[in-house]
């Protein structure tokens, strides 16, 4: 086990440079897809019916003693079915998705990693594409020690025991658990490794409503493997040709006439943005990326970027037919050149059938989710997200691209409050992730209405946020419990891995 660096400079640096100065990514070289600004008819991707739904498997729990979860997991290789085509993807435990990780609030999780992931040579950052780690994405605990360090880095064949003590993280939320290994992150998510981290609630008042997990992921194969990465990929974050939820194209979901379900649903691509809509349905929001609202909030679309979760219930329709689950058209900016902002995209259909029942959805959530006020005399932080276009491969926090030698880096006191305002400099949305710690929503300054109508006047904690092209996003940050290096970044992970992240030192 070493700590993270990146082992070998980024060889294609200078070549990048010299070939993005000709090859003009700002004004539409993705493809030959729209320019900013002009109008394009949808594209409607509606695949036939496919296989009845089903819930992630169920990651293992190997131990017998109350309060410990304990799980074997394994980065490898492993073949899988996308859409009928037999491909060779990264995964944790040979699964697609991977295993879900449930636990409760007061656990104590326990990985033992291995990394079987072989060596192939490097990538474009000019990393070992074996060399990985593991993050959990949400979870309020330590960054420092075998805890949520995003600062290791583990090589093929090597062993690492990961301990995570979930006694001051909150129950009732979805997390999810990727690779963090910087100038790798973009390509082994793509390839397949995600897996959802499940914390119970703490009440049972949701207990008797049938309850789903679903992934959200894309992907694109060439041959039995998944699409390389290519430099304008790394600008604009790679989206793929094939939609899927639970690793399935447009599973069928069965409902009863009235049934109320509970849905929990992670983003779990790698740029892609989701803007969801079930047909002739609201979508009632009743918990965000840090857990449970106070009552649910009544949504005729969501929009989830990268990183982002969200817990929604639905009270099916008391026609009998199908229902299908859209991923409706959102321009997030350089994805329109490539036509992913422009698509229309059934991702599930809900098939309502069988003899009715009586369900309502409760008008109370967490009673005790409530708004911040923002303390008197809190310190402001600035952070700006900017694109390299011209001169080169690269994205900044702060003017920085992150690297091992130098990063933006925050310094902050444990058990005080920090507003961060973050403005977006560039001509795309960006999801903004911090880990450990999450935040509550100020204000939104541009993007999209009802996202910022949400998210702003709720009481969600939310540790992905979007901050909207051209705009700026204020949150209240409480800095609680847990010192350490830590980070912050761009979930769209091509932009991380070429440097839209920064270092968080927590004292």
């Amino acid at each position: 086990m070493k700590i993270s660096q990146r082992y070998a400079a980024p060889l294609l640096l200078g070549l990048v440079s010299t070939l993005l100065s000709t090859h003009a990514i700002a004004m539409g070289g993705m493809g030959g897809g729209c320019m900013m600004g002009c109008t394009t008819t949808p594209t409607v991707i509606d695949p036939p019916r496919g296989a009845a739904f089903q819930d992630p498997v169920t990651m293992p729990n190997i131990s017998t003693i109350s309060g410990i979860v304990e799980v074997n997991m394994e980065a490898k290789v492993a073949p899988i079915n996308i859409n009928g085509v037999t491909a060779n993807l990264m995964t944790y435990n040979g699964t697609y998705p991977a295993p879900t990780i449930k636990v409760k609030k007061g656990d104590l999780l326990k990985v033992h990693f291995k990394n079987s992931l072989p060596y192939t040579g490097l990538n474009m950052m000019g990393d070992a594409r074996d060399l990985t780690n593991l993050h959990t994405h949400g979870l309020h605990v330590s960054p420092e020690g075998n805890s949520d360090n995003t600062m290791l880095s583990l090589m093929s064949g090597e062993l690492f025991d990961y301990e995570y003590d979930l006694s001051l993280h909150p129950g009732g939320n979805l997390n999810f658990y990727h690779p963090h290994r910087h100038g790798n992150t973009a390509e082994q998510m793509w390839g397949g490794m995600a897996g959802a981290l499940e914390v119970a609630d703490e009440t049972p008042a949701l207990a008797a409503y049938e309850t789903h997990i679903m992934m959200l992921k894309d992907i694109s194969l060439d041959g039995a493997a998944p699409a390389a990465h290519t430099m304008d990929d790394f600008m604009s974050g790679k989206e793929g040709n094939v939609m899927m939820v639970n690793g399935k194209v447009n599973p069928v979901l069965n409902m009863k006439p009235g049934q109320v379900q509970r849905w929990k649903i992670v983003n779990a691509s790698n740029a892609r943005f989701y803007k969801l809509s079930l047909g002739s349905h609201n979508l009632q929001v009743i918990g965000s990326d840090g857990g449970l609202l106070n009552k649910p909030y009544a949504q005729s679309s969501i929009l989830l970027s990268p990183g982002e979760r969200v817990d929604v219930m639905v009270k099916a329709s008391t026609t009998k037919g199908y229902y299908k689950l859209l991923s409706n058209p959102y321009d997030r900016g350089m994805s329109m050149m490539s036509g992913g902002g422009s698509q229309q995209i059934t991702l599930l259909t809900v098939n309502v059938t069988g003899t009715a029942v009586t369900n309502s959805i409760p008008g109370t959530i967490n009673a005790s989710a409530v708004r911040l006020a923002v303390p008197a005399g809190t310190p402001t932080r600035q952070i700006t997200l900017s694109m390299g276009m011209m001169g080169g491969m690269e994205a900044y926090i702060n003017g920085i691209a992150f690297s091992e030698t130098n990063a933006y880096t925050a310094h902050s006191s444990v058990n005080t409050y920090e507003i961060w305002e973050v403005f977006n400099q560039s001509m795309m949305d960006h999801p903004f992730h911090q880990h450990v710690n999450p935040a509550q929503v100020i204000s939104i300054s541009g993007g999209d209405s009802a996202y910022k109508s949400l998210y702003t006047t709720s009481p969600a904690w939310k540790d992905t946020v979007i901050v909207p092209k051209g705009g700026s996003v204020k949150l209240l940050v409480p800095i609680k419990d847990y010192t350490g290096m830590t980070m912050f970044h761009c979930h769209i992970l091509e932009h991380e891995d070429i440097g839209m992240m920064g270092l968080w030192d927590i004292r």
